[in-house]
């Protein structure tokens, strides 16, 4: 990227005199204390731009890159693995924006005089350091924003969780005693005629359709004994299971699963949880459920606050004593498709949508040069241990973490859902967690027919960070896609990822 580099720093180059400005001298920087993703930054990019430096050839640990430099003092700071470093082996002055290397270019008739650094380059490097491109984004008007919130929060208020409920579907449902092996296999194959089915239809007041797959690796469970809807099984479940399980053996066995049911490991996994009673017994986490006529806020609002992909839409009459009637799982996605078809052709009375998501408190975004996080995004080499990744999964609270090279560039993605694949010829059978690799994980699953959270052939959803908001939310109304990972042009290294969490947490200003 030579003369593009370039041409870009003498154009940022203002500090300098005009008389001065089209005489540059070609100079090296070194960073020869080893990292994997090294960055110069100085007073001569105005502390906007960030350049790319190399590894030298045969030396690995020594970094290297050639700017133009213009007559004059100059500042500036290596970016190494997310942290600002200076040269201690160079000369260095203290500033506002820390300490930093500081080089003198001089021409053969230039004397140089008393050496007396600019507060303005320092000071101008402290600011950007925060929002290195801050004069280039559009700022967001707060009337604007609460204009849109306001409009948005209209519509879900008037809207109810029955106007999600297609023209025809299908919903699994489980047995609380159906044993957790034949679960896993149901959620993997997405069959449409489960186990205990036939138990179902001796009652004719419980719909058929709760034995049916709605394409969700989510199946709400039923409890003969009670009556009633008493939880959901998930990808996660079956996370925890197999990390339970391995903990009590090297290798997990078909018996091993065979001998729990869902109604056991949840109350083993409210042992584990310390979910205690006033009687010091465990209770299982009770069900988040909705009705048909509830608003759509309220929807969205209990799928955020318990942190779950989605709500069974539950009919219970109190009129007679029939049994509750599971309609339909309601997830964001579905809320969000609703948003859409409902602005569609007025877009303009939300004028969010047209700001970039890079101008937006919105997902989780690596962290810019100069700049710290709260909550740092996770990813996974491809090398990396199944086990370590579940850990991650679970340690993190997020449902999937990007798959990245040495470069950080983007891979794939491995989701709760890919879980259900170790389903397949029985793998959990044969594996040792910390024995398979993410990638061989990976490659277990892509027979699936169609992969699950797959979309126009790509499991791995990507924008840009120039993408506006309305276009991200059209890409996350489509069916399947739960988050769209954030690249950078062309190399596709990760800047971030938003899930569809992220972006109703900010249409409803949470």
């Amino acid at each position: 990227r030579g003369e593009g580099m370039f041409s870009s720093t003498l154009a940022n180059n203002r500090g300098n005199s005009a008389a001065s400005a089209q005489l540059v001298t070609p100079t090296r920087f070194v960073w020869p204390y080893g990292g994997r993703r090294v960055f110069l930054s100085g007073s001569f990019t105005r502390w906007t731009e960030h350049v790319p430096m190399s590894p030298l050839e045969g030396c690995p640990s020594v970094f290297q890159v050639i700017c133009n430099l213009t007559p004059g003092y100059h500042q500036y700071k290596f970016y190494v693995d997310g942290e600002w470093r200076h040269d201690e082996h160079q000369p260095f002055v203290n500033g506002n924006g820390g300490v930093m290397n500081t080089i003198l270019i001089t021409l053969p008739d230039m004397v140089p005089t008393g050496f007396s650094p600019s507060n303005m380059d320092v000071d101008d490097f402290s600011q950007q350091m925060a929002d290195p491109s801050q004069d280039s984004i559009p700022r967001m008007s707060a009337v604007d924003l609460e204009m849109s919130r306001h409009r948005i929060s209209v519509l879900l208020s008037t809207r109810t969780a029955y106007e999600l409920l297609p023209e025809s579907g299908k919903v699994i449902a489980l047995d609380v005693n159906l044993p957790v092996k034949q679960a896993f296999h149901i959620l993997y194959e997405q069959v449409y005629y489960i186990y205990h089915c036939i138990s179902f239809s001796s009652f004719r007041d419980v719909p058929l359709s709760v034995c049916h797959s709605h394409g969700i690796p989510l199946a709400p469970l039923w409890d003969f004994g009670k009556g009633q809807f008493v939880g959901v099984l998930g990808p996660l479940d079956f996370i925890l299971i197999l990390k339970e399980l391995g903990t009590h053996g090297s290798n997990l066995t078909e018996e091993e699963l065979e001998t729990h049911t869902i109604a056991a490991w949840k109350e083993g996994k409210a042992h584990i949880s310390r979910q205690y009673d006033g009687t010091g017994r465990p209770y299982p986490r009770p069900l988040v459920q909705v009705g048909p006529y509830d608003n759509l806020k309220d929807v969205a609002m209990k799928i955020l606050q318990n942190k779950v992909a989605a709500v069974p839409v539950i009919y219970s009459s109190l009129q007679d004593e029939s049994y509750p009637q599971l309609l339909h799982l309601a997830s964001l996605s579905g809320i969000l498709k609703c948003i859409c078809r409902y602005f569609r052709h007025s877009s303009s009375s939300l004028p969010i949508l047209q700001q970039p998501i890079c101008s937006i408190p919105l997902g989780t975004w690596v962290p810019r040069i100069g700049e710290s996080s709260s909550k740092p995004l996770a990813t996974l080499r491809p090398h990396a241990s199944l086990g370590s990744a579940l850990s991650l999964l679970v340690q993190a609270e997020v449902s999937a973490i990007p798959v990245v090279d040495d470069n950080d560039s983007l891979i794939d993605i491995y989701s709760r859902s890919d879980i259900t694949a170790l389903a397949k010829d029985k793998a959990y059978a044969q594996i040792h967690l910390d024995d398979m690799t993410v990638h061989q994980a990976l490659q277990l699953g892509q027979d699936a027919s169609p992969p699950y959270g797959m979309f126009n052939g790509q499991r791995c959803q990507m924008c840009l960070r120039s993408d506006s908001l309305g276009k991200v939310i059209e890409r996350l109304a489509n069916p399947g896609v739960r988050r769209l990972v954030i690249v950078e042009a062309g190399s596709k290294r990760v800047e971030g990822i938003i899930s569809l969490s992220d972006v109703f947490k900010f249409l409803i200003g949470l």
